[in-house]
């Protein structure tokens, strides 16, 4: 019995539990009864991918924005983004976005601002170029995406960088972010001398913010790993409570050279009201001034880093959710592949106009995909209860950042599964895989670490006879990290 045939029995049996297939418009459009499915199945799935995915409304936010200048990422300019109007951004983006994937794409996928690029934006791009101008560079990334998959040619550079650097830079990028997390938390510290970093303070856990941390990354470690749906979001509101429920006890209050042991940017209380009228301030608030204030060079290999990043992990979290789902051939094509790649596109260019910050797939999809959603319903519901959740932004404040980094060390640690696709027993793999993997967090840079593998990758096949083996894009893209590299000399000789 094939497997489309295996699917249609079991709704068959789903219609004599009065859960059967779709009828009508409804049932043609998505495609439900020819993909096995059921309008029940669907809703379900839906629902429980927004639940799995909810705590980026959260998140976004806490990385992107604050309360005041004092706990914001602050840009070059002095400027610094609002969570109540980034959580806005964020659940109207994806919100948005995930209905339109689910009607273009016809496929349970949703989206959100991806948590690498936002972390990217905060820590390393505003030290050189302002709010609206970094997300003007997301803005282009998007444009890009969108021209590349529309032509075909994403496919193609795709296929040029090997599986194994592909599967590097997913796990450098969750290194990344898992560090952020740890720093953030005031897990790892600076030391006076000796090692550049060391366990809490003086090698201890001292403060009741970092054990709410730790408490927070058990939790939610605990919760994913028992296979719970929306784990991370259940751990990071039962976490919050605890947070909230600390502060009203000890009265911690935030973090300073007199109070070392508060908490490091949002003070954990409940807000006088829980639903607001959703503040679209930042609606347009973009700019392409960056490739006036740093340069073309510059402000191109910001872009081209934005783009590698939203690249290849939609590509490869499309590609997975496609195969858990039973809807992509053994190539890993899946139904309307090339509407799919335009809209993911979509996702970036509406982030930098909503100062959201890039918006791709998320693996998170994968909790609807296994509850059984299997059409673009499922998206549908998901991206209607995001739009829902732009009421409640008033959360954002809450949330400390301590209880925000455990998910982000979380998801650095499901990132970490790619590892399992690299095969380590050539050198010529090893050593650019290894490099790409350590470089990030260890310079805080996404950038840094793609370079340095993409260079190394190049230098290696060819000092060992196996040029041939090297696409020729990939050597374009080598030849330019090192341009942006040497960038700091190079636009001192030439602006001299």
């Amino acid at each position: 019995m094939t497997l489309l045939g295996t699917r249609r029995e079991t709704a068959e049996n789903d219609d004599a539990r009065g859960t059967g297939p779709a009828t009508g418009r409804l049932d043609r459009f998505f495609k439900i009864t020819e993909r096995g499915s059921t309008t029940g199945r669907e809703l379900r799935g839906g629902l429980v991918t927004f639940f799995a995915m909810a705590y980026i409304v959260i998140l976004n936010p806490l990385i992107l924005g604050g309360t005041s200048a004092e706990n914001a990422p602050v840009d070059v300019a002095g400027g610094w983004l609002q969570t109540a109007q980034v959580g806005a951004m964020t659940g109207l983006a994806a919100g948005g976005l995930t209905i339109l994937f689910g009607l273009v794409a016809n496929l349970p996928f949703a989206l959100a601002a991806g948590l690498g690029i936002n972390s990217f934006l905060a820590v390393a791009v505003i030290g050189d170029v302002t709010w609206p101008e970094a997300m003007g560079l997301v803005l282009v990334n998007g444009l890009l995406i969108v021209l590349l998959a529309v032509t075909g040619a994403r496919s193609a550079i795709f296929n040029a960088v090997p599986r194994q650097l592909k599967a590097a830079i997913t796990v450098g990028i969750g290194l990344f972010i898992a560090f952020i997390g740890f720093v953030d938390a005031g897990f790892v510290t600076r030391t006076p001398g000796g090692p550049p970093v060391q366990l809490g303070d003086g090698g201890s856990i001292t403060s009741v913010p970092t054990l709410v941390f730790v408490v927070g990354l058990l939790t939610m470690g605990i919760l994913v790993a028992r296979k719970v749906k929306g784990g991370l979001l259940i751990g990071l509101v039962a976490t919050t409570v605890v947070a909230i429920v600390a502060e009203s006890v000890l009265h911690l209050g935030p973090a300073s050279d007199d109070n070392p042991g508060g908490w490091h940017l949002t003070v954990p209380t409940l807000p006088s009201s829980l639903v607001s009228v959703p503040d679209l301030s930042l609606l347009g608030q973009f700019s392409f001034g960056a490739f006036d204030r740093i340069g073309a060079l510059a402000a191109t290999m910001l872009v081209f880093t934005l783009f590698f990043t939203n690249f290849f992990d939609a590509m490869g979290t499309m590609t997975g959710l496609a195969k858990q789902g039973g809807l992509a051939d053994a190539d890993g094509n899946f139904p309307r592949i090339k509407s799919a790649l335009v809209v993911e596109g979509v996702g970036a260019v509406v982030g930098g106009a909503t100062s959201s910050s890039s918006n791709t797939v998320f693996v998170d999809s994968a909790a609807g995909v296994g509850e059984g959603a299997r059409t673009g319903l499922a998206s549908v519901v998901t991206g209607g209860l995001f739009l829902v959740a732009m009421f409640l932004t008033p959360l954002t404040a809450v949330v400390p950042i301590e209880v925000a980094s455990a998910v982000l060390v979380v998801v650095g640690a499901m990132m970490m599964g790619q590892i399992k696709e690299i095969d380590l027993t050539d050198f010529t793999v090893t050593l650019p895989v290894f490099l790409t993997i350590v470089t990030m967090p260890l310079t805080y840079s996404i950038a840094n670490g793609i370079g340095i593998g993409f260079v190394t990758w190049v230098l290696l096949r060819f000092a060992c006879g196996k040029a041939r083996d090297v696409h020729p894009l990939l050597w374009v893209v080598a030849a330019g990290f090192v341009v942006y590299f040497v960038r700091g000399p190079l636009t001192a000789v030439v602006g001299g």
